[in-house]
């Protein structure tokens, strides 16, 4: 019977996302845990003008960065960190004047008596992980420091990263992503909200719980021996950083994460940004998914737990496809209750997963943010729920999206490695600041059936009323919602350019 067969369909796939919800859970237990026993963690670190420190290589990896690279090499020249004890490489594959603005920069700063290099390459070959790979064999120092190109690194990260390692287990340490231009717009403030989720319940949770973590891709530096050791950069999936992350931890080395030193970043401004960064993520994740989890599930080097929540962290690129599915198949099946004569309090356990993500989305936001001393403010917590209620559909409305993007990855499907404009923004600055140098784009297929979407579950919604079939209108209601902002969006956007 069609009625059963969808409620298999949705069974499963919710299943699936509540299982994953309640595994994040448990990394919240254990980040809440962790900072019970351990308040006001204190960072060691070397002093700003000891000379008796490694020497550290820091590779800055751009295309066609023209509005952000001058500052990246600006912030990493101020290091409090001897000038003679570390080496600065361009990585620079651009196509465009991000060329020559990158060696006027780097001729500045070699007249000042800086370590410094530009890395030019014409082919692109391996995107991001081709760049960093090529550039292995001229790395002098010991370490490598790694930036994106619209980082504001903080002048003790140096001296405070690199002091970790006198661990010789440490093989990468990580810091935790800030934002520039979170209050730029509510599509930022609702990205730093999930952000702040990855970096802190989920990051730190995972580390305190010695479970594997990702390298971030930036604001992280790397053992040079580890990188080799572990295979080096690969450009077989586009998140690099997640792969040769995960070889290193198999192999024994651990990550530090650094929970309390923020490496300031730019958030994406436009939708079709947004929308690009996260197809490469869940793209990338995917494709890990086909690389890595027979290498997970056959090694004896991890515990069942670090096993479990390994597979966890990469099947969660699957989330937004389960999401999907679920969507779908909720449309028949809210017209299907009666006759199958099931209650629809059967669809209650859905509701632990979301109150995991509240649970873990409120700890993130407000009780985990950095300097706290007093307890959040009412104001404070009425900002937050405004802002995860706004969070809900806009997550579901990039389900379509990003489910194409793990079908390509899990199909094995090669593309390229397309990068996120950045263009130097702050707080309060101008939308309507001109974003010269990057292509204008078609209106996809995606967001035509984006539309799509939005029409078809607010029909689903509105017949559901009319005919008291209710036990899925709030789901359809945000669901057409979230796709009907994603779809004006991204037409908007493209627009603006």
């Amino acid at each position: 019977d069609f009625g059963y067969l969808m409620l298999l369909v949705y069974f499963l796939s919710m299943s699936g996302v509540t299982i994953y919800a309640l595994l994040q859970f448990h990394l919240l237990y254990l980040y809440k845990r962790y900072h019970k026993e351990n308040p006001g963690i204190q960072y060691k670190q070397y002093g700003a003008d000891e000379q008796d420190v490694p020497f550290v290589t820091v590779q800055l990896p751009m295309y066609n960065e023209m509005y952000v690279a001058e500052r990246i090499i600006d912030y990493v020249a101020a290091q409090e960190y001897p000038k003679d004890k570390f080496e600065i490489q361009v990585l620079d594959d651009s196509t465009d004047e991000t060329v020559g603005i990158v060696a006027a920069k780097v001729a500045e700063y070699k007249a000042k008596g800086f370590n410094i290099e530009h890395i030019h390459r014409v082919n692109r070959q391996g995107y991001k992980a081709g760049a960093l790979q090529e550039a292995m064999p001229k790395v002098k120092g010991d370490y490598v420091a790694i930036f994106d190109a619209d980082f504001t690194p903080r002048p003790n990260f140096l001296r405070t990263t690199i002091a970790y390692f006198e661990d010789p287990k440490v093989g990468i340490v990580q810091t935790r992503w800030e934002h520039i231009n979170a209050d730029h717009s509510m599509l930022t403030k609702l990205q730093a909200l999930q952000l702040n989720v990855h970096f802190t319940v989920e990051q730190a949770g995972r580390s305190y719980g010695n479970l594997l973590l990702q390298f971030n891709g930036t604001a992280g530096v790397w053992r040079k021996s580890v990188i080799n050791e572990a295979g080096g950069w690969q450009s077989d999936t586009l998140t690099e950083d997640l792969d040769l992350s995960f070889r290193a931890q198999i192999m024994g080395y651990k990550i530090q994460y650094l929970e309390k030193l923020g490496s300031p970043a730019e958030l994406p401004e436009d939708m079709n940004a947004l929308k690009g960064q996260q197809f490469r993520w869940n793209k990338g994740g995917a494709q890990n998914v086909r690389k890595l989890l027979k290498l997970v599930w056959n090694t004896d080097k991890l515990s069942g737990v670090q096993k479990m929540h390994a597979i966890s962290q990469l099947l969660a690129y699957g989330v937004f496809l389960w999401v999907f599915i679920a969507a779908v198949s909720s449309i028949p099946l809210a017209f299907a209750f009666q006759q199958l004569g099931i209650s629809t309090h059967f669809l209650s356990f859905s509701v632990l997963g979301l109150f995991s993500v509240a649970a873990i989305s409120y700890t993130a936001n407000i009780t985990a943010a950095l300097n706290r001393t007093a307890p959040p403010t009412f104001w404070e917590k009425v900002r937050f729920f405004g802002l995860f209620i706004s969070f809900m559909p806009i997550s579901l409305g990039l389900s379509l999206y990003n489910a194409v993007a793990v079908i390509e990855g899990l199909r094995g499907k090669v593309s390229a490695f397309v990068r996120t404009p950045k263009y130097g923004s702050a707080n309060g600055q101008d939308e309507s600041k001109t974003k010269a140098g990057y292509k204008d784009k078609k209106v996809s297929w995606v967001t035509i059936a984006e539309g799509f979407m939005a029409v078809v579950f607010a029909a689903a919604a509105i017949i559901g009323l009319a005919t008291d079939n209710t036990a899925f209108l709030l789901f359809h209601s945000m669901l057409s919602f979230g796709f009907a902002t994603i779809c004006y969006y991204s037409v908007k956007h493209l627009r603006l350019r």
